[in-house]
């Protein structure tokens, strides 16, 4: 008799067959004396849709809805049927005795195989492996201390539930809406909130007026700079203000007021959990949090990365971390230094209660074949590793208060005492170090000023004035989000929840987790909702209408930290999953009879078939028969239209250009009052038109 070990990938089957001795490559599987070892293809088995239960649902109709089913079925992914029919034959084979659970060790990992298990009416014996690295060891490791599947009931019920809210929530409301609002609209339970984020950070950009203000700044003959105190932020919104110090103080003498010195220390930063480390991969490297997250896929089944799924950045006391120093390949460099000092890992990064499913990413110390991409991700989490084990960063900060003709300047120094574990990164500082060396103001002002060497001055020293400088500035509006700041934004998104209970709740979670968060990104550009450009995500105007249309429950991320706090209660035996559903099918109910009650579906024409957003109003910019205008003209009067100018009407992909980035490239055939033929670009800014020419601009 064999034991069947079904794992998530064919390349994790691979490695465990290997270790287990199967050495028979059959179709579908490995094969050795005592066991066999298959694989899923992510999910082997999915739920069924509404027409599966009822021919008649096929047809999107208001009056069916909301579809609730009794009992939800499953049924086989198609494109990987042939698979589960292998792995099903196998579970039921005369051969296999008891059956070991190998997929991935988390929530989704237990609902593939439960799914798997359950669809093919098995019920054969199950034991659970839970390893979080795919090394040797670590695999023979978790087979020494195999647990019974029952042991994992609830973290099933958990992800069971989640996957049929998803399902009751998202389908519900889709077909609502679009049936409601007459074009396609896909909603749900997180990926509507996460599109509200980016909705809301744009209407703060669109309605974002900037402001000129200036700072003053003067260059003592003693060889350093200060900054006038100005309002308390170092400035004026009043030019002749800035002026009126610059004159005022320009030659003169001034006295020190007073002088602080303070020793500061940074720690090293806490090792990475999948969402730091996406953050990361997306700033330094530009890859999209999905990116990020499918390399340290492939490190983790090549055995370099241990398990990326995790929203842990603590270990626990038993990972021998000087054996991975001791293994670790290209790091020489960092780890003959711990070695030769006696470090060892910081003990802040050692916190047991801090650590549910799995444990920080770490390397495992083995060696393996990467690609370019792979090793840019590996150095992160390797190098994370190593200054981990380095001392802190120590710098002294100095402050210099002056008075000038009764003005305040106060200058700031720094002086690094200690590099410690910033040694790992002094490439990525280089620039603020050549800052420091040459004291001078340059472009970045302010970093500048930080990073000057200041000299020793006591209370009531002079300092004589060599020059005054005015630099003007403009207000900005906040940025756009990119994929890391929306990740900080999904994952602190319980600061946006008002219950204290729910805030504390999704400082664990957020909106997503680190294993889903990802995807909702790439649901959201697929759909249409939101665009790339360059490293930002920006909102189509389809997915602002939509925000717009959608009743608030969807839209909070209040609605995602219930769920959450419910999924974590059930993980824990604190909450019946059928309590959990029941309650899912009312708020489902709820959100149809709210889709029915909308009054949005003018704005559909504008989701359909808009250009891009309006300057004036930020509404949806659709064409007419006249030529391109504001849809939300009866609405609130917008009067934005562009119809022909010069005697030519634009093309849809010149005003697309237009009015996503503010000007178009050159276009011909425009025709003077004159008769002249001319080529020029468009540009609109501050509520005008404006012909632009190689060498000179002229108002339309």
């Amino acid at each position: 008799m064999k034991t069947l070990v079904i794992t998530e990938k064919h390349s994790v089957s691979r490695n465990m067959a290997k270790v287990l001795g199967c050495r028979s490559k059959k179709k579908g599987y490995f094969e050795g004396d005592g066991y066999i070892v298959t694989w899923a293809v992510g999910h082997l088995a999915t739920l069924k849709m509404p027409e599966e239960y009822d021919h008649a649902f096929k047809r999107w109709k208001m009056e069916d809805l909301p579809i609730l089913p009794e009992k939800m079925l499953l049924k086989p992914v198609q494109q990987t049927q042939d698979q589960y029919e292998i792995v099903k034959k196998l579970m039921h084979s005369k051969d296999v005795k008891e059956i070991i659970c190998a997929t991935d060790a988390g929530r989704e990992g237990e609902l593939i195989f439960r799914y798997i298990y359950s669809l093919a009416g098995c019920t054969k014996p199950v034991q659970r492996l839970w390893i979080s690295s795919l090394t040797d060891a670590a695999i023979e490791q978790g087979f020494a201390k195999l647990r019974p599947g029952s042991y994992f009931d609830n973290l099933y019920d958990a992800a069971r539930c989640r996957s049929e809210a998803d399902w009751l929530v998202g389908l519900n409301a889709t077909r609502a809406f679009t049936v409601q609002h007459g074009t396609m609209l896909s909603v749900g339970r997180v990926q509507t909130p996460t599109l509200a984020l980016l909705v809301y950070r744009e209407n703060d950009i669109q309605k974002f007026v900037p402001q000129d203000y200036w700072e003053v700044l003067v260059d003592y003959a003693e060889g350093f700079w200060g900054k006038w105190k100005g309002d308390g932020e170092g400035r004026t919104l009043k030019k002749v203000v800035a002026e009126g110090v610059q004159q005022k103080v320009y030659g003169k003498t001034g006295f020190v007021q007073d002088v602080k010195q303070e020793k500061r220390k940074e720690s090293p930063p806490l090792l990475y959990d999948l969402t730091e480390l996406q953050r990361d991969g997306n700033k330094k490297f530009g890859y999209s949090a999905q990116q990020v997250l499918d390399l340290a896929q492939r490190l983790y089944e090549k055995k370099l990365i241990t398990y990326p799924r995790t929203n842990s950045r603590y270990l626990s006391k038993d990972i021998d971390t000087l054996e991975i120093v001791a293994h670790l390949r290209g790091y020489e460099r960092y780890t003959e230094r711990i070695k030769q000092a006696g470090w060892t890992l910081q003990g802040r990064n050692i916190n047991e209660n801090k650590i549910t499913d799995h444990h920080a990413i770490i390397p495992t110390g083995e060696k393996g074949k990467m690609t370019v991409e792979e090793e840019k991700v590996f150095d992160l989490v390797a190098r994370r590793f190593c200054c981990g084990f380095f001392p802190d960063h120590l710098y002294k900060v100095k402050t210099i208060t002056a008075e000038i003709e009764q003005e305040i300047f106060i200058s700031k120094g720094k002086a690094v005492t200690q590099q410690g574990w910033k040694e790992l990164y002094a490439k990525a500082s280089a620039t603020a170090i050549e800052a420091e060396r040459n004291n001078k103001p340059g472009q970045d002002q302010d970093q500048e000023q930080e990073q000057q060497l200041l000299p020793d001055f006591n209370k009531g020293d002079a300092v004589n004035v060599r020059d005054v400088k005015l630099k003007q500035k403009q207000t900005k509006p906040p940025s756009r989000y990119t994929d890391a700041s929306i990740l900080s934004a999904m994952e602190n998104a319980g600061k946006l929840v008002n219950d204290e209970e729910l805030r504390e709740r999704m400082q664990e979670n957020g909106l997503g987790t680190p294993a889903t968060r990802a995807s909702i990104i790439e649901r959201l550009l697929k759909v249409g909702y939101v665009e790339r450009k360059g490293k930002t995500l920006v909102p189509t105007v389809k997915g602002m209408a939509l925000v717009e249309m959608m009743p608030d429950t969807l839209k909070s991320p209040e609605l995602t930290g219930s769920w959450e706090k419910k999924l974590y209660d059930i993980e824990r035996g604190k909450l019946k999953p059928d309590q959990y559903i029941d309650d899912i099918k009312g708020y489902t109910r709820e959100i149809v009879k709210l889709a029915g009650e909308s009054k949005s579906k003018a704005i559909a024409p504008g989701i359909r078939h808009a250009l891009g957003l309006c300057p004036v109003c930020g509404g949806a910019v659709i064409e007419n028969t006249k030529g391109y205008g504001c849809s939300s003209w009866k609405k609130s009067g917008c009067k934005f239209f562009l119809g022909k100018i010069a005697g030519k009407k634009l093309s849809k992909k010149q005003v697309r250009d237009l009015l996503e980035g503010g000007q178009t490239k050159t276009i011909k055939g425009f025709t003077s009052r004159k008769g002249t033929k001319f080529a020029a670009a468009l540009k609109y800014t501050n509520g005008k038109l404006e012909f632009l020419f190689e060498r000179a601009t002229k108002n339309t």
